[in-house]
């Protein structure tokens, strides 16, 4: 079994976020960055667990330039095979997408895992852009992922209930809680990382489709207003004329 897993960094939550030239790019300055959780914790493990289970390799991708690196050796420190980068700003997720897919169609991937989302951009676009690219099925927001032989079985939460889908091999899926468990890398793991594979080849020379115009920060919230417990009549007076529903 051989899979590709794609990989991004996120800022770690508890950055302090703020922009630079008129609100038209990200200040990277002090912020910590880690692998975006939906591509660690449930794509890259359950990825993982598959050729643990059954043999195989995975192979991580990303679309970065060197300030990459530190993240893309954690994944390696998890358990990954080798990595891969491209070298190139991430900056249009069609860019990215042409990226990922040309790396797949030339070296033949049975499963094309990516987490449902970056929690920086929340854009949820690459998997299916690169399962159009490769002309594949594409099963998102996948929780449960199982493969017996070319067939794999998943499923996914939909309203009042959960569907279970079959596909054949290749496809693309994006991964989504509850696919895995977070793994935390052990000393062996780290150490391991620092010999694997990671090669960085030249991008693939694609149109960027769309530009970021600017950034803004979401409206403050408002103070909190603590009533006592048996003052009743303030509470619901406050319901009616203060409060606002979202």
């Amino acid at each position: 079994m051989k899979l590709l897993v794609c990989i991004s960094k996120a800022p770690d939550t508890t950055s302090k976020i703020s922009f630079t030239d008129g609100d038209t790019k990200f200040d990277e300055n002090g912020v910590q960055y880690i692998v975006n959780p939906y591509d660690e914790w449930y794509a890259l493990v359950r990825a993982l667990e598959l050729t643990e289970a059954n043999g195989g390799t995975v192979t991580t991708i990303t679309v970065g330039t060197a300030a990459d690196d530190p993240t893309i050796r954690k994944a390696l420190a998890i358990g990954a095979t080798d990595a891969v980068r491209v070298d190139a700003e991430a900056k249009d997720p069609y860019f990215v997408a042409k990226q990922i897919a040309e790396y797949a169609k030339a070296n033949s991937f049975d499963i094309v895992l990516t987490g449902k989302e970056t929690i920086n951009y929340n854009g949820a676009q690459i998997g299916s852009m690169v399962a159009e690219m490769l002309d594949q099925p594409f099963v998102s927001l996948a929780q449960k992922l199982e493969v017996a032989g070319n067939i794999a079985t998943l499923e996914r939460d939909v309203p009042g209930g959960a569907e279970v889908v079959e596909v054949n091999t290749p496809f693309v899926l994006s991964a989504a809680k509850g696919m895995a468990e977070q793994r935390i890398p052990n000393m062996r793991g780290i150490m391991a990382a620092r010999t694997k594979a990671l090669n960085v080849i030249p991008a693939v020379e694609t149109a960027e489709l769309t530009s970021i115009v600017s950034y803004s920060m979401p409206a403050a919230k408002s103070e909190c207003k603590y009533i006592d417990a048996d003052s009743m009549t303030e509470l619901v007076e406050l319901l009616h004329n203060e409060a606002k529903v979202i």
